[in-house]
């Protein structure tokens, strides 16, 4: 680790790492990315060639045996989230691990206990989301009462995809909308109540061939107020968010896939019923994550959001499946703050 920047290694050549987070780290004021590895040498060639990056490794164990590697990005299908990340905990690494967390809570929880035994290390759920300013000024304007007390929120997240080979359609690694996108509402939705839903009720259809969830809808309850959201993987592509409280509301135009090349925009109703258009910068939301998540490793702080956080987004997303199931409300038993 360098005075000012930390030397990253990319486990794969995953298409979000290499169309948008790496270009992006890249671009980041306390990044260095040094390494990345794929299950063959040829492959890692090209992805390093491609994104100019010195180091090539034909295995992911080979990364993480790198002494001159202090933190790795993981963006691995779902099912080697957490046993890569573990991996990486115990050979010295700090670990920014992609969404979701795991394949269920449980598996998650292992990520967390791992963490703990390693607290010079940093761990992180790469919601990259929370870490733009549309998203820090919306929250801003939740907490400093702008739109009167927080009554619900409402999230609509889709997109169109039929493809029997990709990964979002297979159920056996983790596939389907509710891992995919659906935990995006549920984030926010407890990113905003600062709180984790009491109990939540949900329908589920599922693809009769791929036999994962394509379109599911939920609603949350915070006992101080509700979050409502659908998602689907076969439906036009789309993505809003409406926060209301009793005296105002927040849109946000694009809440999710920020642009990083135009701004973006939120619209504000104050208690005057007056509509407020807010503009942001141009700017890179894995950018920010990346330097965040470095500037934490530096100083040795806390990482913007901590790695238990994950574990209260599976357990949501368990107790949805359960309520589409059974027709009913399910409980949450986990009810910390965030």
């Amino acid at each position: 680790m360098s005075a000012n920047k930390i030397r990253w290694g990319i486990i794969s050549t995953a298409k979000i790492g290499m169309k948008q987070v790496i270009p992006a780290m890249q671009q980041s004021k306390y990044c260095d990315i040094q390494a990345i590895a794929s299950r063959t040498q040829e492959s890692a060639d090209t992805a390093a060639t491609s994104l100019g990056i010195p180091k090539a490794y034909a295995s992911y164990e080979a990364l993480l045996a790198d002494p001159e590697i202090d933190a790795i990005y993981n963006p691995l299908p779902n099912h080697l989230h957490v046993p890569i990340s573990i991996a990486a905990l115990e050979h010295g690494k700090h670990v920014l691990c992609e969404k979701p967390i795991a394949l269920t809570s449980a598996e998650g929880q292992l990520l967390v206990d791992a963490a703990q035994t390693h607290p010079e290390l940093k761990v992180m759920e790469a919601f990259m989301y929370r870490h733009h300013p549309q998203w820090q000024k919306a929250r801003e304007l939740v907490r400093d009462g702008s739109i009167g007390t927080l009554k619900t929120i409402n999230s609509l997240f889709s997109y169109h995809n039929i493809e029997a080979n990709n990964i979002r359609n297979r159920a056996d690694l983790g596939g389907g909308g509710l891992m995919d996108i659906g935990c995006y509402p549920i984030s926010l939705s407890r990113f905003i109540f600062a709180a984790e839903p009491l109990r939540v009720s949900a329908i589920a259809e599922f693809d009769p061939n791929f036999k994962t969830d394509i379109l599911s809808s939920a609603i949350m309850d915070f006992g101080n107020g509700t979050s409502t959201f659908t998602c689907s993987t076969q439906m036009a592509p789309y993505q809003r968010v409406q926060i209301f409280g009793d005296r105002g509301r927040v849109e946000i135009e694009i809440p999710f896939n920020a642009p990083p090349a135009k701004p973006c925009r939120l619209w504000f109703q104050n208690q005057d019923a007056v509509i407020e258009e807010i503009e942001f910068d141009i700017c890179d939301q894995y950018t920010i994550q990346g330097d965040l998540f470095s500037r934490a490793i530096l100083d040795d702080t806390a990482v913007p959001t901590p790695i238990e956080d994950a574990v209260g987004n599976m357990q949501t997303i368990e107790a949805i499946f359960r309520a589409a199931e059974s027709n009913q409300w399910e409980p949450l038993t986990n009810t910390d703050d965030n």
